[in-house]
């Protein structure tokens, strides 16, 4: 992007009463923010959402200078800008009436043609909740999901770390400029963020640090994605305001269950029980709801690895069940040759690594 029209689109966006959605239709309508600048202003009223007052300020020459020193900041720091009619930005946020109009990154991110699932839930998250977040990635490791997070205490931050360390892209999305992180005791782990997927956000350095600042980030969160998923949540926080509106976005939403007791259950519960989310018991939940496909080199990779850690026996039964579908028991142990006292124990064995499963009547198949 020319250096002229990107300082166009940050004056646009230091404009008081003009949010992403009114920014989009003005450029939409006008053909760049350069041109809705330039506009007259009897022009512009005609367009829905312009009031006289929002107009009186749109023209104030404070906007374009706040402009170039953004862009002295950006230029210095070395930050990508992400503009909503470009190329490289999500195109899953392109879809979202209010994704940001600028999003301004620093990493290697890559999420491009790539499964995205964001994964957010309590601060004060529990063990069975860090336990379960973690299982989640590494099941998921295969599809080479990039975790989308909000490098907050508790499940965000879990979840980013536990994306570094199964080799996943892991991109967190900020509530404040890039020129300053929160929460401080996490700067620890921003080089590693930054070299496995980066740090993403719509707010400008000069921007205050504000509470509501964290709601306004969750619509990047759950737009980014094509899920969301909460590990935990009490009956109210600022995961459950990121599924609602992953569903106004029409997204798939997914909600760990939990005891009736546990209070930071309550709000998963709640999810499912309104029908808001599918209910998540099993990682591979995710890949079969969303319809993920493992690519044909990655499905031999992992056979070969699989088949590596097969006894003679049960590679027999997998290459029998997988050439003849569902059979019975007695079935199996003749065409294998493999007694039948001795084959409900190697079954048993398989279907504890995930290879079979069971079905009514002694019906066993691969998975």
């Amino acid at each position: 992007m020319k250096e002229e029209e990107l300082i166009y689109i940050l004056a646009l966006q230091h404009v008081p009463r003009i949010g992403d959605t009114l920014a989009k239709k003005l450029i939409s309508t006008c053909g760049s923010a350069k041109s809705v600048l330039k506009e007259k202003k009897n022009h512009l009223l005609r367009i829905d959402g312009i009031g006289a007052l929002t107009l009186n300020g749109l023209f104030d020459a404070s906007h374009l200078h706040a402009a170039e020193q953004e862009l002295k900041f950006i230029q210095e720091q070395q930050i990508n800008t992400l503009y909503f009619e470009d190329q490289n930005y999500p195109v899953r946020l392109k879809h979202c009436i209010d994704g940001p109009v600028l999003l301004f990154q620093v990493g290697n991110m890559d999420f491009v043609e790539r499964p995205i699932i964001s994964i957010v839930g309590t601060r004060n998250v529990t063990t069975n909740g860090v336990a379960f977040c973690e299982n989640l990635i590494s099941k998921l490791q295969v599809f080479d999901p990039v975790i989308v997070s909000g490098f907050a205490y508790g499940t965000d931050i879990t979840a980013h770390k536990s994306a570094i360390k199964y080799g996943l892209q892991t991109i967190a999305c900020l509530a404040h400029g890039l020129n300053q992180i929160y929460p401080r005791s996490h700067k620890k782990y921003m080089s590693e963020v930054e070299q496995n997927g980066g740090f993403l956000t719509d707010f400008w350095s000069t921007d205050a640090f504000d509470r509501n600042n964290f709601l306004k980030r969750n619509r990047i969160i759950a737009g980014i994605s094509e899920a969301t998923v909460v590990i935990e949540s009490a009956d109210k926080g600022g995961s459950l305001v990121t599924a609602d509106i992953a569903n106004s976005y029409n997204r798939d939403v997914f909600a760990v269950p939990g005891r009736t007791t546990d209070r930071q259950s309550v709000g998963c519960n709640n999810l499912i029980k309104t029908q808001q989310a599918h209910l998540l018991s099993d990682p591979l939940d995710i890949p079969y709801i969303l319809n993920w496909q493992l690519e044909p080199k990655k499905q031999a990779v992992i056979q070969k690895q699989l088949f590596n850690d097969l006894s003679t026996e049960e590679l027999s039964i997998y290459e029998y069940l997988k050439t003849h579908n569902a059979q019975v028991l007695d079935v199996i142990a003749i065409e294998c040759q493999i007694p039948t006292y001795k084959l409900a124990a190697i079954l048993l064995k398989m279907e504890l690594k995930e290879l079979i499963r069971p079905l009514p009547g002694k019906l066993f198949e691969i998975v």
